[in-house]
């Protein structure tokens, strides 16, 4: 079976709309609700967060969504135990992020072999070493069809985006800044002259692009440049203001559509 990312960006050329959220938040039951709600409401793909202690590369939301998922006793064990039946109810490809050291400590191979079990198509590890990932790891990740997903950023030069762009699978997480996420860029601060050096690069992966999409003037102005983008916070802030998973997924996704106009 083909990997649902190729199939996505095989069938869906422009406009992929791209989630994030972090497992175990706001209630740690809360999971398989915001997938299912999240896949019915038009989102293209879907990217999990694992919860850890320090996500240094996150922002003040982010931050705050791993610590309470963590308190609220979310773990990797627990994780793929909510995901075991997720594809009898969801068919968009389903993405874990995270940091390296709990997928370490869980056992890269017996990662890995959840991740098929349960569904899951690729992984976005940010401070997982390019060369780390090919030296000790590649082998295991093929093995079990899992995709491994790198980022590039404004300070990647061209040898090393045609060396990430290589090893990469699925697609290519462009980050629009070198800044944590959820730092409330408006659609006129994006970096456009690196958006264009990408594009002209034409890398053999489809690009999306992630860190400060954070309504609809930022997705569109990132889809002029990439084949789709990545919100997290801006959803994150969204859960928190609502209780009603159901609602503020369905007014969330309507506003990054253009759907309604100034939904809460």
């Amino acid at each position: 079976m083909k990997n649902r990312i190729d199939q996505l960006f095989e069938k869906k050329k422009s406009d992929i709309l791209s989630v994030y959220f972090t497992a175990g938040f706001p209630k740690l039951d809360d999971t398989i609700q915001i997938i299912y709600e999240l896949e019915l409401n038009g989102v293209d793909l879907i990217e999990i967060g694992m919860p850890f202690s320090d996500p240094v590369a996150d922002g003040p939301t982010l931050q705050y969504c791993n610590n309470r998922a963590l308190k609220n006793g979310m773990s990797l064990q627990l994780l793929f135990k909510q995901l075991e039946k997720i594809r009898e109810v969801v068919n968009i490809p389903l993405v874990l992020m995270g940091y390296v050291n709990p997928v370490i400590q869980f056992g890269i191979e017996a990662f890995c072999s959840k991740c098929k079990d349960t569904g899951i198509d690729g992984v976005i590890l940010p401070d997982l070493p390019l060369e780390e990932f090919l030296q000790n790891y590649s082998e295991v990740f093929n093995n079990y069809g899992l995709y491994n997903i790198f980022l590039v950023t404004p300070h990647s030069g061209r040898e090393r985006i045609t060396e990430i762009d290589n090893a990469s699978k699925g697609f290519v997480y462009i980050v629009s800044s070198a800044s944590t996420t959820g730092a409330g860029k408006r659609s006129e601060d994006f970096n456009t002259s690196y958006f264009k050096r990408l594009k002209d690069m034409n890398l053999k992966n489809p690009g999306l692009i992630g860190f400060g999409v954070s309504g609809r003037a930022s997705f569109e102005n990132a889809c002029k440049y990439a084949r789709g983008a990545i919100v997290g916070s801006a959803f994150t802030d969204v859960l928190k203001r609502d209780p009603d998973i159901k609602n503020a997924v369905k007014n969330f996704v309507s506003e990054m559509r253009g759907l309604v106009v100034n939904a809460e």
